[in-house]
């Protein structure tokens, strides 16, 4: 065999091997599942940026008209001061909120937290007494029969009318504001627990008696699970209670806190401080509402 037939047949093996690879079948499955795993992908990404869209435009027109009309009507009123002016205040007021000058100059901060801890104190021994006394009332129709008089005449008394009972008795302004909150606070907790206690299905102590269960039985096992929405939904409205009367009687009692923080503010004719506090005590509550919400879910998922 000659050189040329051998070159020959050398090229012919190395065209037939490269169209063997040329010709390969390709590996339509993983192509068929990369392009079926990109098209729900993209789907899945624009149906959440249009979720998103949907959820985040409402809120932030709502915010966009607020701010324009405030603007529009600082304009037309010289003493009530702009967003712009407004926000440079804001700036300054929270670049040191904890400065302390004396017992009547501290930062925004302290006066945030005096507020909550009073909040904290007279929500709390509220929950003590008006969830327990909720219970009661509705478990037994005699105590209710007694003391829904009592809740149906106290309940809309305004809550600073409460305020010098509260300096009367305690002869301090601290307590005298706990106080405020504490009776304030209390009447949606005893009245929803209540209310709940009472609408359990009269099947359910039925058995109980058949079973012969002690009270703390069917309070365990009964009541507080069947009661626990009705509850939760009263301390979300004492907490908003609560926090809406601490301003009021803070503005009355003075000391440190946000009600007196804004009062003294307003005795210096500075405005823009009264607007940010108007936002801070916004603010704060619907935290301390979301806070409630975030524990009546863990609750209700338990």
């Amino acid at each position: 065999m000659s050189v040329v037939s051998i070159r020959k047949e050398n090229l012919r093996e190395i065209m037939s091997s490269t169209e063997t690879v040329a010709v390969a079948p390709v590996n339509n499955t993983q192509r068929a599942e990369a392009v079926a795993f990109a098209a729900p992908l993209g789907k899945r990404l624009l149906e959440s940026l249009g979720a998103s869209l949907k959820w985040l435009l409402p809120p932030l027109l709502g915010l966009a008209l607020f701010v324009g009309v405030w603007a529009l009507v600082a304009q037309t009123s010289p003493n009530l001061p702009g967003p712009l002016k407004t926000w440079d205040s804001a700036v300054q007021l929270f670049s040191d909120p904890f400065y302390q000058k004396g017992p009547n100059d501290q930062g925004i901060g302290w006066n945030v937290l005096s507020s909550l801890k009073r909040v904290g104190i007279g929500f709390g021994m509220a929950a003590v007494v008006g969830i327990p006394l909720g219970f009661m009332i509705g478990r037994f129709r005699f105590l209710n029969s007694m003391l829904s008089p009592i809740v149906s005449l106290l309940r809309p008394v305004s809550p600073l009318a409460w305020l010098p009972i509260g300096l009367l008795v305690f002869k301090a302004a601290n307590p005298a504001a706990i106080w405020v909150i504490f009776i304030s606070s209390i009447w949606p907790m005893i009245i929803n627990t209540a209310v709940g206690v009472s609408r359990i299905p009269q099947d359910y102590m039925n058995v109980a008696k058949v079973l012969n269960l002690s009270e703390w039985k069917i309070f365990t096992k009964i009541l507080f699970p069947a009661v626990l929405p009705y509850m939760m939904t009263g301390v979300r409205l004492s907490i908003g209670v609560a926090w809406l009367v601490i301003v009021a009687a803070e503005m009355l009692t003075g000391g440190v806190g946000l009600g007196f923080w804004v009062w003294d503010e307003w005795n210096n004719l500075n405005v823009e401080h009264i607007i940010i506090a108007i936002f801070v005590v916004g603010i704060v509550g619907l935290l301390l509402e979301q806070l409630l919400v975030l524990l009546a879910k863990r609750f209700d998922y338990e």
